[in-house]
């Protein structure tokens, strides 16, 4: 039976997003965010946890208050003879991110939304706006219609710090069922997700917490009770929670919302290709694909050329190539040294703006 990685909103059938074996060969560069991005300073939100680990309860006890029940209205299909038109509704989850109304959840559970509502932790149900989505790393920043007295922000950690074997805690609305709590550890780090959109969103954290339809967008928070990742996907045999679920890391998250909240709009570089991770002892990554139109074409890369470095920094996998990319803005220079039929050979690519 074919392993499936699938969103997670409940109340509407599931999308299967991407295979669960080979993701990562098959990347459009670059398609994860820019860490050159314009960055805000999250005001009055909570103090940093402390150092000390604290017990599952304890976690729950400092967290569940800052996650949200979302409810999203949609259009309706009408049927082939004009009935069953109107609205449907779906569900997520999301986490409080200042004391302004801002709540960060995936793009994918605001989709097509004609009005989004939040229930927050008081039982008060309030009315919100999208302010911003981005389909290449699947998050999302709404703004609630409620007083800052009942909005307690969490604390982003830093994802970079997060290793295999860390307990971690999912809080969400999983069928609707909110303010679930499940445990689990970090399974695996670097992980590879495909975003709405196709493109990939690299450097996920796969967990075993349990993670099932509803729990997008809700908080993936370590023993200090600091969001580590935003839930996002799971690959299921069954359709559910088979204890392999994928959150997008905190350093994503406070690229993507900065850029969200200062512009409603987020612009990656982009270099146009599909790579893959070359046979052999052939050191770089394969270009298997030049996308037409786009910078990569423009200077002349081709299909079989295998790129080892850019900017003089070596690239020895798809993800490293992606990376590369990713520190780069729209319209910026990059040297790319690669190679094409034995010989080493040397390009300026201007990095185009990634289509959505």
């Amino acid at each position: 039976m074919k392993r499936t990685l699938t969103k997670l909103s409940a109340g509407t059938a599931a999308l299967v997003l991407a295979a669960g074996t080979g993701a990562a060969t098959y990347a459009a560069i670059s398609d994860s965010p820019s860490s050159a991005v314009r960055e805000v300073t999250v005001g009055d939100s909570s103090p940093a946890a402390s150092t000390s680990a604290l017990t599952i309860g304890e976690i729950y006890e400092r967290a569940h208050a800052s996650v949200v029940e979302i409810t999203v209205s949609t259009s309706a299909p009408a049927g082939p003879m004009g009935q069953g038109s109107g609205t449907a509704e779906a569900q997520g989850s999301g986490f409080v991110y200042d004391t302004s109304g801002h709540v960060v959840t995936n793009a994918h559970v605001v989709d097509g939304a004609q009005s989004v509502e939040v229930r927050l932790s008081n039982g008060k149900t309030y009315d919100a706006t999208v302010v911003g989505t981005d389909a290449s790393t699947d998050l999302a920043v709404l703004d609630v219609e409620a007083p800052a007295s009942v909005l307690r922000p969490l604390t982003l950690a830093d994802s970079a710090e997060v290793a295999v074997g860390d307990l971690v805690v999912a809080i969400g609305s999983p069928f609707g069922l909110e303010n679930t709590l499940t445990a689990g550890i970090v399974s695996a780090l670097g992980r590879s997700m495909e975003a709405p959109n196709g493109f990939t969103i690299n450097g996920s954290i796969q967990t075993d917490a349990a993670i099932n339809h509803g729990n997008s967008g809700g908080p993936l928070l370590d023993q200090s009770g600091r969001v580590i990742g935003v839930n996002a996907q799971i690959a299921s045999e069954s359709g559910g929670n088979d204890g392999v679920g994928f959150a997008i890391p905190s350093s994503t998250v406070k690229s993507i919302v900065g850029q969200l909240l200062a512009d409603g709009s987020v612009r990656h570089a982009y270099l146009g290709v599909a790579v893959s991770q070359p046979a052999g002892a052939t050191a770089g990554v394969q270009l298997t694909e030049v996308r037409s139109g786009g910078p990569a074409e423009d200077a002349r890369l081709a299909v079989g050329d295998v790129i080892t470095s850019v900017d003089g920094h070596a690239v020895a996998t798809p993800a490293e190539l992606q990376a590369a990319i990713d520190s780069k803005r729209p319209g910026d220079e990059v040297m790319i040294d690669y190679v094409r039929d034995g010989a080493s050979r040397s390009v300026t690519v201007t990095l185009g703006t990634r289509p959505a």
